[in-house]
């Protein structure tokens, strides 16, 4: 059965939802079998989906938690923006807590849903993106497969800190070559390092693009 997108209870096939939430196949029928999106399985083995679950899964997407940035003396424009996915409460106050001590030009934005992020990413990319991998919905490594694919986003720096280990990390399909992982706890003292040398090298492509100006 086809439908408009209009809210209603009408199903939808998986390849529609797919394109409504722009995301891939696999991860809208993992989205269906954990019960995120509401659907059914025809006798011939074919998914369908509930048009007013899409619609509710895209409107509910929430606002990141903003934190007040600190520009080190820049302006805002110039500050970097780093956007954290992390789905647990306790860490996303660490982030907040120890992101907030340290005297770096920081713009940074919290979620706690994968999807969320995404969506926000192809609203306006940030310069840094820091994910955990294991989120409920929408897991981590659904969300940086979607970004690697999207040309928008192919200047996104990617950090991911996880309680899994490398060979867990590959059975579930592994990650781009360009992401950086770091096992948890979450080392701030190398993101520290990390988030300093993107902001250095902000600040010589800046210099760089004055001169040729001048």
């Amino acid at each position: 059965m086809t439908t408009s997108s209009s809210g209603n209870s009408e199903f939808i096939s998986t390849a529609k939802a797919a394109r409504q939430l722009g995301l891939s196949l696999g991860a809208v029928q993992q989205m269906v079998e954990n019960g995120t999106l509401a659907g059914w399985k025809t006798a011939g083995g074919h998914r369908r989906i509930r048009q007013d679950s899409v619609d509710a899964l895209l409107s509910s997407a929430k606002a990141p938690r903003a934190l007040t940035p600190r520009h080190g003396g820049r302006t805002d424009e110039e500050a970097l923006r780093v956007l954290v996915v992390e789905d647990d409460p306790l860490l996303q106050g660490l982030y907040a807590d120890t992101f907030a001590e340290w005297s770096l030009p920081l713009r940074i934005s919290v979620f706690q849903h994968a999807l969320d992020a995404l969506l926000e990413v192809g609203r306006a990319p940030p310069d840094l993106l820091i994910a955990d991998l294991r989120m409920a919905g929408l897991d981590g490594f659904e969300m940086i497969r979607r970004l690697r694919e999207n040309p928008l986003a192919a200047d996104v720096a990617i950090v991911v800190v996880t309680s899994l280990s490398a060979d867990e990390v590959a059975e579930s399909g592994g990650l781009p070559d360009d992401v950086t992982m770091y096992r948890k706890p979450i080392p701030f003292h190398e993101l520290h390092g990390y988030m300093q040398a993107l902001i250095s090298q902000r600040v010589r492509q800046s210099a760089s693009k004055s001169a040729r100006k001048a």
